[in-house]
């Protein structure tokens, strides 16, 4: 186990609460949005993640179906890879995959730390109390979005939604790993 491991959230812990900036050049907390929504979802994500880029259509169709019932999906990009990184290029992978949900930087990695996120794509879900219900993969059928299979953070943001318990609270991340600062 690395110190990076034992820093993160855990479920039934208080997420961390953050004021990142967004591609829409507005400060994003997440006290905020809690006070707004019924819940909130986090994908860690990056520009060069081959596997968040298969899973991009996913997070947009989560927002849209959810959002009528108060939810809002955020993507927070705290990976220290090269220029692909920048907030420039952020702007413009959202623009070209079109995202319907806000697109924040964590430029120092501080909330990607805190939260525990180990790779991009992984989604944390938090409830209105600020509350993580749910971390880890998004769904398990990555290389092919038609298959049947475990839809993960849809399931768990539909028990939430219900007032029913969140059978599988966590999965283990599939996707590329986080690049860190030294």
């Amino acid at each position: 186990m690395t110190i990076l491991e034992a820093i993160g959230t855990p479920i039934g812990g208080y997420a961390p609460d953050f004021e990142l900036p967004g591609i829409d050049n507005q400060v994003h907390h997440l006290s905020r949005y809690l006070n707004k929504f019924r819940a909130v979802g986090v994908i860690s994500m990056c520009n060069h993640c081959p596997y968040v880029e298969l899973y991009i259509d996913r997070l947009k169709s989560i927002q849209a179906e959810f959002a009528e019932s108060g939810f809002i999906l955020i993507g927070m990009n705290g990976s220290n890879g090269d220029h692909k990184e920048s907030f420039d290029n952020m702007k413009a992978f959202a623009e070209r995959y079109e995202f319907n949900f806000p697109y924040l930087w964590d430029s120092t990695q501080d909330v990607t730390r805190s939260f525990g996120a180990t790779k991009t794509p992984m989604a944390f879900l938090i409830d209105k109390n600020g509350i993580v219900r749910y971390k880890g993969q998004i769904d398990d059928h990555v290389h092919d979005p038609a298959s049947i299979g475990e839809n993960y953070l849809r399931t768990a943001i539909a028990s939430l939604f219900q007032g029913q318990e969140i059978h599988l609270v966590e999965t283990e991340p599939v996707g590329t790993s986080l690049i860190w600062r030294n």
